[in-house]
């Protein structure tokens, strides 16, 4: 009996034990998977941040995804321009998995401060996603319409998604041009005739120009601009709206 117990104790230990690997994780490019104790973002001496799995370090442009306690990270640097190796946070996973570029500073982790919204928006410039360890996605209409072409509600969803986005642009592109109108019409100064009255014995009255500024059409185009910029933030918060509601439907 007490080596029974002995050997479920040793079992139970390796089980443990295994569990850690298993969280802690790196996938190449190259579609290895590499299990890990510890995995951790330092800067090296140049301030560079670099990525260690145990005592070694991995060059970063290997890592196509790391997991460890912080959370699952994908790496963007094929999507962003100068070509970086920046790594962008998992915040949505489902059959589809969604990610959001994120400062990664490692002293605020070791801290245990970190900031997490209480519900993830998916509707960001910075959004990324991928099916499994597929490769990375910028999160818009064209891209998600063809990936979620499986799923009828979602697509019903990203079209109002779609409608919103396109007038949420025109709502702003006219808040633009009302404001500049605006700006103009302040700047720009009307002509206006007027007669001034001779001085005693000075002969008859002169008509002079006068330039005057027309206050009422310049804040009432700014006005008018400031309520269509509105109207486009609200429009393009209930595009957003439609996009979550998109995913969480693909995800049930």
């Amino acid at each position: 009996m007490k080596k029974l117990i002995i050997v479920a104790i040793a079992c139970y230990g390796l089980s443990a034990g295994a569990q850690v690997r298993q969280n802690n994780f790196i996938y190449l490019y190259s579609d290895s998977l590499i299990y890990a104790n510890s995995i951790r973002f330092r800067p090296d001496f140049a301030n560079v941040l670099q990525l260690r799995v145990d005592s070694r370090r991995v060059p970063t442009e290997q890592v196509k995804f790391f997991n460890n306690e912080d959370g699952f990270f994908a790496n963007t640097r094929k999507l962003n321009y100068p070509g970086l190796n920046e790594f962008s946070e998992r915040i949505i996973t489902g059959r589809i998995n969604f990610y959001r570029q994120v400062t990664y500073d490692p002293y605020i982790y070791d801290r245990g401060f970190r900031y997490r919204s209480r519900r993830p928006e998916v509707a960001d410039a910075r959004m990324y996603y991928n099916k499994g360890y597929g490769d990375l996605k910028k999160v818009n209409y064209s891209n998600l319409i063809q990936d979620m072409a499986d799923r009828a509600e979602s697509m019903n969803l990203l079209e109002r998604y779609r409608k919103n986005v396109n007038t949420s642009r025109i709502l702003y592109g006219a808040a633009g041009a009302s404001i500049l109108a605006g700006l103009i019409s302040f700047v720009a100064k009307g002509k206006q005739n007027r007669d001034v009255p001779p001085f005693i014995g000075a002969g008859p009255s002169r008509r002079i120009n006068e330039r005057h500024t027309n206050f009422a059409a310049s804040f009432g185009l700014m006005g008018l601009g400031a309520g269509l910029a509105a109207g486009g933030y609200v429009v393009g918060v209930q595009g957003a709206r439609h996009l979550e509601d998109a995913v969480d439907a693909y995800n049930k």
